[in-house]
């Protein structure tokens, strides 16, 4: 199969993606058509959809033999289940599916569509793209196995430093809304999930649009909480 065309999004790097589309709707994201299926032509009526389905590939996912068990985040890192019971990246055909919100599209010199609530790292190839039907695929009844309900969300700070570096940027609100979305979900692999008492010292960094962003986690009786140290150029 030959991609249609590549992401380029708010995450440069696979750490502190969202686990699901939608999570992040500060996340925005351009999908850019290659040739030949940059014709104005492939995407009209386009825009009247709101929702997109993308069809991609994990392409930063190793290249390596699949297994038939896999050990999803969302359960802790240690329980396995089996590949097709998973939204796994390691999968026999490495292919994913994401739901996004169709923002605009540009035709001039091409094609390009805006993107929102986007969980694609920038690079990424796409398949293909269907417009999503909320009569046929919106199903509320429906068992969600492990996953039954949206992940908990943290409370997350801001240190002073990291206050007087988002005041710089003309992009303060929407990368503060980013920023606390994607901290919000713990992005760390999931065997230093809540409730692991590493110590406060411990810095991670994320990288969002062009910053890496350095923060701390606090673990207590009340929960893990989470503190942006800093923000500094990527």
């Amino acid at each position: 199969m030959q991609p249609i065309g590549h992401i380029a999004s708010d995450f440069p790097d696979k750490f502190g993606i969202p686990r699901q589309p939608s999570l992040a709707t500060a996340a925005r994201a351009s999908l850019v058509l290659a040739p030949p299926f940059d014709d104005p032509l492939a995407v009209r009526g386009l825009e009247d959809f709101s929702h997109l389905w993308l069809t991609f590939i994990f392409h930063l996912s190793p290249d390596r033999r699949w297994t038939p068990l896999v050990r999803p985040p969302r359960l802790g890192g240690n329980t396995r289940v089996g590949v097709f019971a998973s939204r796994s990246t390691h999968r026999p055909n490495r292919l994913g599916l994401s739901l996004v919100e169709l923002i605009d599209i540009r035709t001039r010199g091409g094609v390009c569509l805006e993107l929102r609530g986007c969980d694609l790292v920038s690079g990424t190839p796409v398949l293909d793209i269907k417009p999503y039907l909320p009569w046929a695929e919106s199903r509320p009844e429906a068992r969600a196995g492990f996953a039954p309900a949206a992940p908990p969300r943290f409370a997350v700070g801001f240190s002073g430093d990291a206050e007087a570096a988002l005041a710089a940027r003309p992009d303060a609100d929407s990368l503060r809304e980013l920023i606390i979305q994607v901290l919000a979900q713990d992005p760390r692999p999931a065997y230093h999930g809540a409730g692991r008492k590493e110590g406060e010292a411990r810095v991670y960094g994320v990288k969002l649009r062009d910053v890496d962003v350095r923060f701390q986690v606090r673990v207590d009786a009340e929960g893990s909480r989470f503190r942006v140290a800093d923000i500094v150029p990527a």
